[in-house]
């Protein structure tokens, strides 16, 4: 691992974990739309004016202080609002809603690779715009494989558990409905026991080692800002 200074991790960092939270969500707003909710559109939230989408905790604190303790920065955004009773078929449609958020970060973590790939290059040629485009891409495959596994988890509220409520039958899905006031306390247990990693790291490291076979780089790139 290199040693960044805390600026350089900032600008390393910064318009990848943007564009991640906020495209996740824009991606959330954009299918409801597509399939019957307006919700998102009128209040404003399908833009990708990152402004529009800060929480203060998820956006600016919680990555900040990730930056300076080190390892993997990851965020959140405001969340956007759906009304899942205006979907066309809202059971069946909150699933598809639900995916559109780690589908786009899929997307984005395969551009990301792209990124890193020309920035590798371009480090073996000797430009000097190579490594820090390298690092900038290594950066935004890590936090969209973080966010595309933890939202994939079937724990309402996150997006894993709205598919799960969306295709379980009725009674069980009212049941694991129920979880949803409580699932960020669930979350914060499963990380102050250590669990969540155990949980996340296998998903994030096979992602990430699928990408670089896919790029053809070299799996210990990742480890360069970790």
């Amino acid at each position: 691992m290199l040693e960044f200074s805390l600026v350089q991790k900032i600008i390393i960092w910064a318009i990848p974990v943007l564009f991640a939270i906020t495209v996740h969500e824009v991606a959330h707003g954009w299918v409801a739309l597509k399939l019957g909710d307006r919700t998102a559109q009128m209040m404003g939230r399908l833009t990708l004016n990152p402004i529009k989408h800060v929480d203060p905790i998820g956006t600016i604190v919680v990555p900040g202080v990730l930056l300076l303790l080190g390892g993997i920065v990851f965020g959140w955004a405001k969340p956007v609002p759906v009304t899942f009773q205006n979907l066309r078929k809202p059971k069946a449609h909150m699933a598809w809603v639900a995916l559109a958020g780690p589908m786009a970060n899929l997307v984005m973590a395969l551009i990301w690779s792209l990124v890193a790939k020309v920035g590798l290059y371009l480090t073996q040629t000797g430009n000097v715009i190579g490594e820090p485009m390298m690092f900038m891409g290594v950066a935004g495959i890590l936090i969209n494989a973080m966010l595309m596994m933890l939202n994939l988890l079937p724990l309402p509220p996150l997006d894993g558990g709205r598919v799960l409520v969306s295709v379980l039958p009725g009674p069980l899905s009212w049941q694991v409905s129920r979880l949803e006031p409580y699932g960020f306390f669930i979350l914060l247990g499963l990380l102050f026991f250590g669990l969540l990693g155990l949980i996340l790291w296998p998903l994030v490291g096979g992602m990430l080692n699928t990408l670089a076979w896919l790029f053809n780089l070299p799996p210990q790139i990742f480890n360069t800002i970790l």
